[in-house]
């Protein structure tokens, strides 16, 4: 069996061969097999009825063959259950970290699943379900586990669902989505912490016996500081095109937490779920709760090849529109931010049109009147038209906008309120905060309580009652600028159940929105990117990936990012951020769904006619950026320049970004960039775009095979005056 292939075997201090071998006899099990197009995985029921993960890896051609890979390792041992188990339990036999604790309606701590059945669902094209079915054999507590199989992405789902009959509630302590096993010589987490306006920083290490965990308390915003998504190597050389990689994270908007484990046989479990910090959650007897989702890929083909199967997934599966069309934008906040009134707004619709984007996107101030929005102190949670800066409501700006010939978008933030503002006057029981306790701001705002049901239809009214009164609204930028500081819900009976109820909460929320507004462009932000998953990204088209728009920042934030998320999700807007000059702006925006944030009237006319020109060739080229496949060729942070490209899907078009990320006056790009992914029987034109003077290096009419570009490569020329360069590739008849 090669290295590629994930098995899990445990090896016993020594082994009694005979006595072994009689057990062996009388030992029956059951595969219960889940495939993709490339991948398996694989649980076995063993006689007493435990569930393990057996394998996880490359599809075998032939699906008997499965049930030898349980044989040959179940020879060696007999502590599959301690170690192996598919949702390990706490208070009885595992003594490891725990998938499940709970606290029956007795005070007794223990639990012990047992198989009861399964069922394997393939009536949705392209995805197999498998549901087993769990009992304790004591108590009427029940677990489902849920694996779902998307066969063409290469992407498996996980969580559970979690019910009981007891008398009274059972306290759920801990509650996860998935328990992983997985076995190699060596594991390598790559895991990613951050902070405002520095999101995504990348860490790598080695990980040895005993438990590394990532997790958030932060309630809201829990991706700021650490994101829930991840990778494993598990080979000492795994980079973009080598190595056995596992991706994944948790899909899921409040607090988490990801277990690493590597146990005294050397296995790695990965557990991953709801974070039970403050959260030992009550539930109700003849109650279902459904965990969320855990999603994860295995490439053999390195970092790459995983980043693909999530794009394609998310496309198809979590992103709103994940295959359409996507608006490029003005957004007004870095040229007026607070400071502006109707006639302002008609003129920067005058520059929408003037800059050639779609839409334009007023940002936050327009609400307020008792107390203004004139700052980020007061007003949240107020949400009608400020008569002094909009005397003729947003509906003048939407009828302005359909006769300048552009669209218009508005900034929410309807889950926060400010405590200067009539709603904290008339609901105060509606905010999240401690009784007795002092308020505690996060930029000058707290919190509503989504777990009240009345919250969550003042919500949801808020943006009805704005679409409503504005059908021509075309866009929504979602914000979430605060985290939860002295949680205490005024709502709930027990406070454990509050931090996973807001969640679920929101979530209400946007299951409302969508299915009355299931098309509508809305981008996710959240002071950044605070809220960047797959559970929220399930109803925004889009996210803003940071605060901070410096472009040589937005290089590496953007990179890290597209381990993930596909770059139709990635909301880049040009600003004045940053040093650089426009051009290399445009370049960094234009890895993802360009937009501006820049006032035009400081733009001198060889600049304003520079974006003009830039945002015809975006919109040459932003079909294949959006739709086609990404393959990185080199990592910022392990050379002085980043270099990707995007390849349409039947290989006859691509776009290659290229960016020097190191400020040295003698540094040059010496040798060619070898290409990935192309067709090599196919010849290719190459051309340099978006040049902002005649400073091109490539040859005209340069025609090269894609033989020759994934073997010798093409060097962009990357020098100080040279510091992006973009490139296309159109094929030749």
């Amino acid at each position: 069996m090669t290295k590629f292939m994930l098995l899990f075997l445990l090896l016993p201090i020594f082994i009694d061969s005979s006595a072994q071998q009689t057990q062996l006899q009388l030992k029956t099990t059951k595969n219960i097999i889940l495939e993709t197009a490339g991948i398996a995985l694989v649980l076995n029921v063993e006689e007493n009825k435990d569930v393990n993960m057996v394998y996880l890896g490359n599809k075998l051609s032939k699906s008997d063959e499965y049930t030898q890979v349980t044989r040959q390792y179940n020879q060696a041992h007999d502590y599959t259950s301690m170690y192996q188990s598919a949702y390990a339990a706490s208070g009885t036999r595992n003594l490891l970290e725990p998938a499940i604790s709970v606290e029956h309606a007795d005070g007794n701590q223990s639990l012990d699943l047992k198989y009861i059945d399964h069922k394997n669902d393939i009536s949705i094209a392209g995805k197999q379900h498998v549901t087993i079915f769990m009992k304790d054999e004591l108590y009427p507590f029940y677990v489902e586990l849920h694996y779902q199989a998307n066969y063409q992405d290469n992407i498996f789902e996980q969580w559970t669902v979690i019910r009981h009959e007891e008398k009274k509630n059972v306290k759920l302590t801990k509650f996860a989505s998935a328990n992983l096993n997985l076995k190699s010589d060596d594991f390598y987490l790559r895991s990613y912490h951050g902070d405002w306006i520095a999101e995504m920083q990348p860490e790598t290490e080695r990980l040895t016996h005993g438990i590394k965990t990532l997790d958030s308390k932060l309630g809201t915003r829990t991706n700021l500081l650490m994101s829930s998504y991840f990778a494993i190597g598990m080979d000492k050389t795994w980079n973009e095109t080598q190595g056995t990689v596992l991706l994944g994270g948790l899909d899921w908007s409040g607090n988490f937490r990801i277990d690493f484990e590597k146990d005294p046989q050397d296995n790695l479990r990965i557990i991953a779920g709801i974070n039970n910090y403050a959260s030992h959650y009550a539930l109700k007897p003849k109650t279902a709760f459904t965990t969320p989702k855990f999603t994860y890929t295995l490439s053999t083909k390195g970092v790459g090849e995983g980043s693909r199967n999530f794009h394609r997934w998310a496309k198809n599966n979590r992103l709103v529109d994940g295959n359409g069309e996507r608006l490029t934008l003005l957004n007004n906040w870095e040229s007026t931010y607070f400071d502006f009134d109707e006639k302002k707004i008609f003129h920067l619709l005058e520059n929408t049109k003037k800059l050639g984007v779609d839409l334009f996107l007023l940002d936050d101030g327009w609400f307020g009147n008792k107390y203004p929005r004139n700052a980020d102190t007061s007003a949240l949670g107020d949400w009608t038209e400020n008569k002094k800066k909009l005397p003729n409501g947003i509906a003048s700006i939407t009828k302005e906008a359909d006769k300048v010939g552009v669209k218009f978008g508005i900034w929410v933030e309807p889950e926060m309120i400010s405590p200067k503002s009539e709603l904290y006057e008339k609901k105060p029981n509606w905010v999240v905060k401690q009784t007795n306790r002092p308020e505690y701001y996060f930029r000058n705002q707290l919190v509503l309580d989504l777990s009240n049901p009345e919250v969550q239809d003042f919500v949801f009214n808020t943006l009805d009652q704005l679409l409503q009164k504005n059908p021509s609204l075309a866009y929504i930028k979602w914000d979430c600028n605060a985290v939860i500081y002295n949680a205490y819900s005024s709502f709930q009976s027990d406070q454990n159940n509050f931090y996973v109820d807001y969640t679920l909460g929101l979530y209400k929320v946007l299951e409302r929105f969508r299915a009355k507004y299931p098309k509508l462009p809305m981008m996710l932000c959240s002071g950044g990117g605070g809220r960047i998953d797959y559970g929220s990204l399930n109803y925004f088209s889009e996210y803003w990936p940071s605060d901070n728009t410096d472009p040589y920042d937005r290089i590496f934030m953007q990179y890290e990012n597209s381990l993930f998320f596909p770059a139709i999700g990635s909301a880049n807007h040009v600003t004045t951020f940053g040093k650089q000059d426009l051009k290399f702006k445009i370049d960094v925006a234009m890895m993802g769904k360009m937009g501006f944030d820049l006032n035009l009237e400081e733009l001198r006319p060889v600049e304003l006619s520079f974006a003009q020109k830039a945002v015809k060739t975006y919109d040459n080229i932003k079909d294949i950026v959006w739709h086609g496949d990404l393959y990185r060729f080199s990592n910022p942070r392990e050379n002085n320049y980043a270099s990707l490209a995007y390849i349409n899907s039947d290989k006859s078009k691509a776009v290659m970004f290229n960016y020097l990320t190191f400020y040295n006056h003698v540094f040059k790009t010496t040798k060619p960039i070898k290409w990935q992914g192309l067709d090599p029987n196919k010849s290719y034109k190459v051309q340099e775009i978006n040049l902002n003077k005649d400073d091109k290096t490539i040859a005209e009419n340069l025609i090269l095979s894609g033989d020759f570009l994934m073997n010798i490569g093409l060097n962009p020329v990357l020098e100080n005056n040279r510091r992006s360069v973009v490139i296309l590739l159109t094929a030749t008849p």
